[in-house]
């Protein structure tokens, strides 16, 4: 499949990149962190071609043009529902993976209006969530990121990227309580967000269903056929 065009949205101070695909209900598509709407391309994009999808570059990611120093998870999920806005999208599913798993939860909390299915795969709210082996890899990433800023190199833009997954992501238990929207939590058999805090997430939010997918990981899970199988059934 040849890579889909690039659009933009202008967002008062958001450049938002973006690339749409297919016909049918709306389906917006959110990646992880340090990604971009391109990891999507080779199989959500095809296997929902009759959804209308739209796979958006994140506030600071990919192609999006901003010139923030500090990001927040919350903040990508209001240049969301203001892209919906500006897009007179007035009714969308939405599947979010690993940082974008956490927007679609502030979205389901946000605007149930706006948004009345969301999938997210491997959510944390906590920075604690996440395993200790990965934590210990982030930190020690975002050390050398430091070392090479006071060296002079110019690296905020990734600096400030990285901060989020070291960053709870400012929703709490009552808030997740409080969720609306029908939410289906997916997440690995060999996930970086420890198991019982992902069914922490699920057991607090009325009515969510929660799903370990057998044979993957953090990294491979959206590009796992059984995953893929059981998102698209599950927005039927």
């Amino acid at each position: 499949m040849s890579r889909i065009p690039t659009e933009h949205q202008q967002l008062d101070d958001l450049k938002l990149a973006f690339c749409q695909y297919g016909s049918g209900p709306d389906l917006l598509l959110l990646h992880g962190n340090s990604e971009s709407k391109h990891i999507f391309e080779k199989h959500q994009i095809q296997h929902f071609a009759d959804f209308h999808t739209c796979a958006l570059d994140s506030r600071g990611h990919g192609q999006s043009v901003c010139s923030d120093d500090v990001l927040t998870i919350e903040q990508i999920a209001d240049d969301v529902i203001a892209f919906c806005r500006a897009r007179n999208i007035d009714s969308a599913f939405v599947i979010g993976y690993s940082d974008g798993g956490n927007v679609a939860l502030h979205l389901a909390r946000k605007a149930p209006e706006l948004f009345p299915r969301i999938i997210a795969i491997s959510p944390n709210t906590l920075v604690s969530g996440t395993t200790d082996d990965s934590l210990r890899t982030f930190t020690t990433i975002y050390r050398v990121m430091g070392f090479f800023k006071r060296l002079g190199l110019p690296m905020q833009r990734y600096i400030r990227v990285w901060e989020l997954m070291l960053k709870d992501i400012g929703l709490s238990d009552d808030d997740l309580k409080s969720i609306q929207t029908r939410v289906k939590i997916i997440y690995a058999e060999k996930d970086m967000i420890k198991e019982e805090h992902i069914l922490h997430i699920a057991g607090l939010i009325p009515g969510a269903e929660v799903e370990k997918i057998a044979g993957t990981t953090h990294m491979n899970i959206i590009r796992n056929a059984k995953a893929i199988e059981v998102m698209r059934d599950w927005l039927r």
